[in-house]
């Protein structure tokens, strides 16, 4: 789109690079600034983006379906609720709002070859996503948290880790999660923006935004990169010395089965952060050493780091957390035609690590 192109307005998609937006501010060497835009995902497929559809939305429904599952076993099942579970709930929570920040949007622009989004709710995106990828990192630091004084301190446990502490730590993620994400969003907002009104991306994301601002933005990439390496790096170490702790803590216990328990949870929570980080990380780093590689592919990277937590986290819980497991093949063999209700009562270990 030609900044300079004042044309009226069409509403076809065939003519959507014609689509000037309406101005609302000066820029000094552009004399315009878009407040509306034109969200294009994956644009190089162009007629072929409406084959998108089925495939996103079947990842959509099982993503709904794992996630409100094991949250509905934990808040269904009196013996579930227990700070470990409850966080478990709120990870699966956050990781269910964030696939529906992004894929709903995602599939009306594939049906419609556009989305239009004004510059206010476009930033409202970026923020709401944004937040909940650091909120959903956060909750694994409570769980760590969570886990360590459990495994450490398991006497203790119920005296420290109450409903009211809990809340507060929740509470502080929040508040920490909002001071990281709200710098990058409010730089964003002072921007002019007169190159296009053409995201060429399925959401709002900052760096697809910003291709599109005219002035000098080198503030705006500093503090999003650095705000994004202090974060990752802060967290790591945190996430790091506490499992580190906890895994030596574990094999010192002398009940083999409290032990086998204790780092069996472990390795749900460590299997959740690799999933988490490494989807993360690896579209960072590609975003940045390979430039060369088409606009597609950025997008196709995004949506894999966006939504491969909200597909994976609920299944490694299900399947590895022993509690939540028992507890949903109850609910299938309910389900089922020719379910049988038996009960399989038993004794309790010789020492029974807090949850």
């Amino acid at each position: 789109l030609d900044p300079g192109t004042l044309s009226p307005p069409t509403t076809t998609p065939q003519a959507l690079i014609l689509i000037p937006s309406r101005m609302s501010g000066w820029n000094e060497t552009h004399n315009i600034s878009y407040t509306d835009f034109f969200l294009v995902g994956f644009p190089g497929l162009q007629e072929a983006r409406s084959l998108l559809i089925l495939p996103f939305s079947c990842i959509y429904l099982v993503i709904l379906s794992a996630n409100v599952l094991v949250i509905y076993t934990v808040v269904a099942q009196r013996s579930l609720h227990q700070p470990m579970y409850a966080l478990i709930a709120l990870l699966l929570t956050v990781n269910l709002c964030a696939a529906t920040a992004v894929v709903p949007a995602m599939l009306f622009s594939f049906s419609t070859r556009y989305y239009r989004i004004s510059l206010s709710h476009c930033l409202i995106q970026m923020f709401s996503i944004y937040f909940l990828i650091v909120f959903d990192c956060n909750i694994l630091l409570v769980m760590a948290l969570d886990r360590y004084i459990a495994i450490c301190y398991p006497l203790r446990y119920p005296e420290i880790v109450t409903g009211q502490m809990l809340t507060g730590l929740v509470g502080l993620a929040a508040m920490r999660s909002t001071c990281i994400v709200a710098p990058v969003v409010v730089l964003a907002s002072r921007v002019h923006f007169c190159r296009s009104n053409i995201i060429r991306h399925f959401t709002c994301e900052h760096m697809a935004l910003m291709k599109l601002s005219c002035g000098d933005i080198s503030l705006n990439k500093t503090v999003g990169l650095a705000v994004r390496v202090f974060n990752r790096v802060l967290d790591m170490l945190l996430l790091g010395t506490s499992y580190t702790r906890i895994i030596h803590a574990a094999f010192r216990i002398s009940s083999g089965g409290a032990r086998s328990k204790a780092l069996n949870t472990c390795g749900s929570h460590l299997l959740v952060i690799f999933t988490v980080y490494t989807s993360t990380l690896s579209s960072s780093i590609v975003y940045r050493v390979a430039r060369a590689a088409s606009q597609d592919v950025h997008n196709l990277l995004s949506a894999f780091y966006l939504l491969l937590p909200c597909l994976v986290n609920p299944v490694i819980y299900g399947a590895r957390t022993k509690e939540i497991r028992q507890h949903l093949v109850k609910i299938f063999q309910r389900a089922g035609p020719q379910a049988t209700c038996e009960k399989n009562p038993s004794l309790p270990p010789q020492r029974e690590l807090p949850s």
